[in-house]
């Protein structure tokens, strides 16, 4: 039986995947993701057959016992946002050697136009590397509907899959027709081929040829897939290619249908044979796809044949931020001239043209005293750098604390502030929060505890991950033991409380830190206030 909900893409995805017969789901909080593994934990589901969807250290160590599930014959998913793809690859590209048992889907969101990221990378480019499917919903229905799917595809192929989100369609919601029962789960069983998990080269070297030859038959798939489809038009002048979300702005373009050719795609390896009828039947080809020129690239180094190809590499679609209706018409546009059957360009929304207004720490943030204090510190030094790393407490770059020099990647601060003080720069610190500490900051500080570089770590502990509503954090409790247990001299791992009336404390601390000739960790401690605020309104009602 079936019933309709209204969801978000994120939420439709782990639904579908709940009602596949998951049996684990793990992740790290990273937008746009962070709603897959919540709606999970949330879900009675979960409860009632013990799915596990505990937050895990990082995305490395997600895909990793992601993978040990599937080993064991169960469907897992791991959910992360694109530049979690980085942290994951090495477990993510081996993947596609080991194959997968359980069915897998590894999620990737992608952030074009940089809402909460520090870039605009698109994970299909790892798939491709990797020889391992994608699935690209172009709506919420179909992230639903592809939960499933997935698992089936990758049981039958013995991959992983990879589903690729985009913001607009995992924070947007829609109506969604989704099951009233969820089917079993797998029983625990093991791959047929266990000597393919074991990647030493002399198995890898068989295993490659046979990973290479099995993507042949996964671009089968994809020519009769459910979610690629080729729809005719009587205009054969130009023909579409579209991936993903971009269909549905397509679509808007045309409310009266789209007057050309058109092939969608929200499966990959790409149906060539699709494609190849496309190519054949139009004079020109326009390709409309979210995020990097991955298709458009393809399709110029097989099938152009001298014919023209428009796309991001051309110029008429735009190569940064996100797709939208209005950037699709002007894509048509520059390349066919105004149609009557366009939709009207439409007056900019206020939202779209009055000045953004830039994030700032919370009111009663411990980070803010932090800041105060390492700045009045950092006043009697002449040249003092901050290194930065991911988390709430980046906005200490923004006014009023200017606070922070460099900010790169998760754990970047520690590593970076070693670096520069093996070049001779003195103060280096080093500011990170608990959640990023435990995630990749940790084996930073065994490099510097090994070289007693001399730094200054400052851990800003707000006791959970902040900046993606307040998940758990695995450090909780443990920063100081961790400090000590890699081999920091505990003389140098002190801790303070983020109060405004322990300023001159906080200040007096980071100057004794400073002048220490190796290296110091100071555990800046107080809970972030909206995760204090939740706590105390959860005592109030009991």
């Amino acid at each position: 039986m079936k019933t309709k909900r209204l969801l978000l893409g994120d939420e439709a995805l782990a639904l579908g995947a709940l009602n596949a017969g998951l049996s684990g789901a793990y992740a790290y909080p990273g937008t746009p993701s962070t709603e897959i593994l919540e709606f999970v934990q949330a879900n009675p589901l979960t409860k009632e057959r013990s799915i596990h969807s505990h937050w895990s250290s990082n995305e490395k160590t997600a895909v990793e016992e992601a993978l040990g599930m599937s080993f064991c014959g169960k469907r897992a998913i791991v959910s992360m946002k694109h530049v979690g793809m980085n942290v994951a690859a090495d477990c993510f590209v081996n993947s596609g050697m080991t194959g997968a048992n359980g069915g897998l889907l590894v999620i990737a969101a992608d952030d074009p136009s940089m809402h909460s990221s520090q870039n605009e990378q698109d994970s299909r480019f790892y798939a491709d590397f990797a020889f391992i499917p994608v699935l690209e919903p172009s709506n919420q229905q179909e992230a639903y509907d592809m939960a499933r799917y997935g698992f089936e595809l990758s049981e039958k192929h013995a991959i992983p899959v990879m589903v690729r989100l985009v913001t607009r369609l995992s924070h947007s919601r829609s109506v969604v027709e989704v099951d009233t029962e969820a089917i079993e789960p797998n029983k625990l069983h093991y791959p047929a081929s266990p000597r393919q998990w074991v990647l030493m080269p002399g198995i890898s070297k068989k295993r490659y040829p046979v990973l290479i030859e099995d993507y042949e038959a996964l671009r089968k798939e994809s020519e009769k897939s459910p979610f690629n489809s080729y729809t005719d038009a009587a205009d054969h002048s130009l023909g579409i290619v579209v991936t993903g979300l971009g269909a549905n702005y397509l679509n808007e373009v045309f409310p009266d249908g789209v007057p050309f050719p058109v092939v969608k795609i929200s499966q990959y390896p790409l149906p060539t044979e699709m494609i190849g009828r496309l190519f054949k039947e139009c004079d020109e080809i326009l390709v409309i796809e979210e995020g990097q020129p991955l298709v458009e690239r393809q399709l110029r180094g097989l099938l152009d044949g001298g014919k023209k190809i428009y796309g991001k590499l051309s110029g008429e679609v735009v190569r940064t931020g996100e797709l939208d209706p209005d950037n699709v018409r002007a894509a048509i546009v520059k390349v066919k001239g105004e149609i009557d059957s366009l939709r009207p360009q439409e007056v900019k929304a206020a939202s779209q043209i009055v000045m953004p207004r830039p994030p700032a720490l919370c009111q009663g943030c411990g980070h803010r005293d932090v800041y105060g204090a390492l700045n009045d510190a950092l006043k009697e030094y002449e040249n003092p750098k901050v290194f930065g790393d991911i988390g709430c407490y980046t906005l200490g770059f923004l006014s009023p604390f200017n606070a922070i020099d460099t900010v790169v990647d998760m754990g970047a601060s520690i590593t970076m502030a070693k670096g520069a003080s093996d070049a001779g720069q003195h103060p280096a610190v080093a500011i990170i929060g608990d959640s990023t500490f435990t995630h990749s900051g940790m084996t930073g500080l065994l490099d510097a505890i090994n070289e007693d570089s001399p730094i200054m770590v400052i851990i800003s502990d707000n006791l959970t991950t902040g900046m993606t509503g307040g998940q758990d954090s695995q450090g909780t409790g443990k920063i100081e033991q961790i400090c000590i247990g890699l081999g920091a001299d505990p003389k140098h791992v002190r801790t303070i409380d983020a109060l405004p009336k322990n300023h001159d404390d906080i200040k007096a601390m980071f100057l004794e830190e400073i002048e220490h000739k190796g290296l110091s960790v100071v555990v800046v401690r107080r809970e972030c206030i909206q995760t204090a605020r939740r706590h105390a309104a959860a005592k109030a009602k009991k």
